[in-house]
């Protein structure tokens, strides 16, 4: 990781799901039915930035209900089945009024790479795409859906969860 960002410096948090929050790989049983491995880490690093009430989203251009049923139980909003993250980006910041230069984005592939663009901050997993490391303004050292979030706060944002989670 190559340097700190002041998390008052962060309007808001944008993250994709397959690669970020999953490890990329999609399980499938005889009927067709998929299933993926996501941190349970992830979902106290959310309970962190809604205590400190810090927007996050999760976008993908996934329509399935694997996406649904995790942001659901991570209580973030989430925009699936976008096959243009540019564009929903832009909508999402127009709709809500984030300024994108203070916004971050958490990708790992090149469908996020236009995306990440417009961002302030672009952050990736260790097994990105290489053209998406390029472009991150830190390469975290985990890979994704090992707790990207969570090393995310911890170690770049330096959050105390313990200190977050039980103040008043």
């Amino acid at each position: 990781m190559q340097k700190k960002i002041p998390l008052d410096e962060i309007v808001a948090f944008i993250f994709d799901f397959d690669g970020v929050l999953t490890n990329n790989l999609v399980h499938l049983d005889e009927s067709g039915k998929e299933w993926v491995t996501c941190s349970r880490a992830d979902g106290l690093a959310f309970d962190v930035l809604q205590k400190l009430k810090k927007p996050s989203f999760i976008l993908s251009t996934e329509k399935n209900p694997v996406v649904t049923a995790r942001a659901k139980k991570l209580k973030v909003p989430v925009i699936q089945g976008v096959s243009n993250k540019v564009d929903a980006l832009a909508s999402l910041s127009e709709t809500t009024g984030f300024d994108l230069n203070r916004t971050l984005y958490v990708g790992n592939d090149l469908n996020d790479f236009k995306a990440m663009q417009m961002c302030g901050y672009a952050i990736c997993p260790a097994d990105a795409h290489p053209r998406i490391k390029e472009l991150a303004t830190i390469v975290l050292n985990c890979n994704g859906g090992t707790g990207v979030v969570r090393k995310l706060l911890e170690e770049v944002l330096e959050l105390d969860f313990i200190e977050i989670l039980y103040s008043n």
